[in-house]
């Protein structure tokens, strides 16, 4: 059955799941970009509350003029936004449609203060944080860091609501039929802001606050939701052929 609000090139979910496990193991090219995110709804989105989609919203996200560490949101905006104050009151959210190897593209913005994360694969966190003002000395919890892995190098920050864009190049696990790991995860290149601050950073293990906190050939994209305000915009996973 065709799951509504995901747009996909020729693809359903399900398929998409199947055709990128067969890539995996066989080496085949992997199948065309997805969108995960409609730009209209949450359809084709979780938190690990079924039915809860706490904070998130769709809209347009801009610094609340009364208070910088807030956003107001217009509604009628393509933009995935979590809205809450801060106070860890919203969830993480991650798609339905999976991946392995691939390229995922976006653009972030947070508020003054805020904190979030790109998990790729729903276990491996790429830190997100308002780090305005950093750029010469990043810190390992800093904008663009590899969570628990490594900081960024030259990273180039922008001010709270400004969109940043990110361009990850990833390498999932590989595991045989037998279920065991043969081959650790890598991110072959981070891009941030047209700036590459990671190059071949193996991955022998996820990061703490996955999805379910375990390393598998394919897994969702998620965004972490409980530690503040953050909007995300032109989602993409692109194919990254294993040759």
């Amino acid at each position: 059955m065709r799951m509504p609000g995901l747009r996909m090139v020729a693809v359903e979910v399900v398929a998409v799941a199947t055709l990128w496990a067969f890539a995996l193991t066989v080496g085949a090219e992997l199948p065309s970009i997805v969108e995960p995110f409609n730009g209209r709804d949450l359809e084709g989105w979780r938190t690990k509350r079924p039915g809860d989609p706490a904070s998130w919203c769709v809209g347009s996200a801009a610094l609340d003029p009364q208070d910088p560490r807030r956003f107001t949101v217009t509604p009628g905006g393509s933009e995935l936004i979590n809205n809450t104050e801060g106070h860890g009151k919203s969830l993480d959210l991650f798609s339905e449609a999976l991946h392995g190897d691939a390229v995922i593209s976006l653009d972030v913005m947070v508020p003054k203060g805020s904190n979030s994360g790109i998990y790729v694969m729903g276990e491996y966190e790429i830190q997100v944080l308002d780090s305005h003002g950093k750029d010469a000395h990043p810190g390992a919890g800093d904008m663009g860091a590899i969570y628990g892995a490594q900081p960024p190098s030259k990273p180039v920050y922008r001010a709270p609501g400004e969109w940043n864009t990110y361009e990850i190049h990833w390498r999932a696990p590989v595991f045989d039929q037998a279920g065991t790991k043969t081959a650790n995860a890598r991110f072959l290149k981070v891009i941030l802001n047209g700036v590459t601050i990671h190059e071949n950073v193996e991955m022998p293990k996820q990061t703490p606050g996955g999805v379910q906190g375990k390393e598998k050939p394919l897994g969702p994209l998620m965004f972490q939701g409980n530690h503040g305000p953050v909007a995300y915009r032109n989602i993409r996973i692109a194919p990254l052929p294993r040759h």
